[in-house]
């Protein structure tokens, strides 16, 4: 029993020792670490210290939570400006200059309307572009147009404008762009012929309509039962409605100078009567001389008169043998 109790008060002893190191230790620890002066001792240096740390740590922290706040701002506002550019389409002055630009065939005159004025990423801006369906439109503020070195017929005074087919620089107002191509073309039919050399040069003007007359009819197919179905077709007829003399002239002739073609570069009649007169065909004076043109249709008419009646013979002849 005695063996007990002193094995007891020994263990008892141990412990408190272990407890008494562990404490020694854990307070050497705490000490060390917030000892910020290294005198071993806590004081309220140490404490000041300390809390700066804190506070330095706390506004390192609030700053970071701001300039996230602040980023996060920039780029909602960023994306929406992108998605007012991409929907409003404004064009600015330093726009022109750029490899990426073009003008489509179509342009506006106007001024600038509510949503693009009213719009901060419009500030500055010269026109628009817009869309409708697969046609691209440039849309010029009037106060702007001088801006896009463009010219303009036969004023600025109409909204819609269509380019030029030879000039990329020079659009004409749509409701006088057939009027104007018919002009142009005419007068370069007559430099032309100028410079051709010809000694007489008339152009003649034809105005087409065409009209169009829906007509309806039944038809019945014949069989074991008879079916009859109503159908609807359009039958095209063509008529001038005018013919003018549009140019008429006469020159006094000369050699031939090779003209340099314009609106009329793409037909080919006009080139190949430029080659012809350029290289002296024989063919160009059979086209002057009506008298020739029309004996040689006189002539085109009796061999084909001939070959029509050479083949009646034949189909005869090949009726009669298989009859025989």
């Amino acid at each position: 029993m005695e063996k007990k109790k002193g094995s007891l008060k020994s263990a008892a002893e141990g412990a408190g020792k272990a407890a008494a190191g562990f404490f020694g230790k854990a307070k050497k620890t705490i000490v060390n670490a917030v000892d910020q002066n290294d005198d071993g001792t806590l004081d309220m240096k140490d404490v000041s210290v300390v809390a700066g740390a804190v506070g330095a740590a706390a506004k390192k922290a609030s700053n970071a939570i701001k300039e996230s706040r602040e980023q996060h701002q920039e780029k909602r506002l960023q994306d929406k400006r992108e998605k007012e550019l991409d929907q409003l389409r404004p064009i600015f002055a330093e726009d022109l200059d750029g490899a990426e630009f073009y003008m489509p065939k179509l342009i506006r005159i106007s001024l600038m309307d509510k949503r693009h004025s009213d719009s901060e990423v419009c500030k500055g801006s010269i026109g628009h572009r817009a869309r409708h369906e697969e046609l691209e439109i440039v849309n010029i503020y009037l106060e702007q147009v001088d801006q896009f070195g463009l010219t303009l017929f036969p004023d600025r005074d109409a909204e819609v404008y269509y380019v030029d087919p030879v000039d990329r620089d020079h659009y004409i107002a749509l409701d006088d762009y057939f009027a104007f191509l018919k002009v142009a073309r005419i007068n370069e039919l007559q430099r032309i012929a100028q410079e051709l050399g010809a000694k007489h040069f008339k152009v003649t003007y034809k105005e087409q309509k065409k009209t169009f007359e829906a007509k309806s009819g039944k038809a019945i197919i014949s069989g074991p039962n008879k079916i009859g179905a109503d159908a609807e077709h359009d039958s095209a007829s063509k008529e001038y409605t005018s013919v003018e003399i549009a140019a008429e002239m006469t020159c006094p002739g000369h050699a031939p100078m090779e003209p340099k073609l314009h609106y009329l570069r793409k037909e080919s009649s006009i080139q190949t009567l430029i080659a012809m007169r350029m290289s002296n065909n024989p063919m160009l004076q059979f086209l002057r001389d009506p008298g020739q043109r029309r004996s040689k249709d006189r002539r085109r008419a009796e061999v084909h008169e001939m070959l029509r009646q050479r083949k009646g013979d034949k189909r005869g002849s090949e009726r009669g043998t298989s009859i025989l």
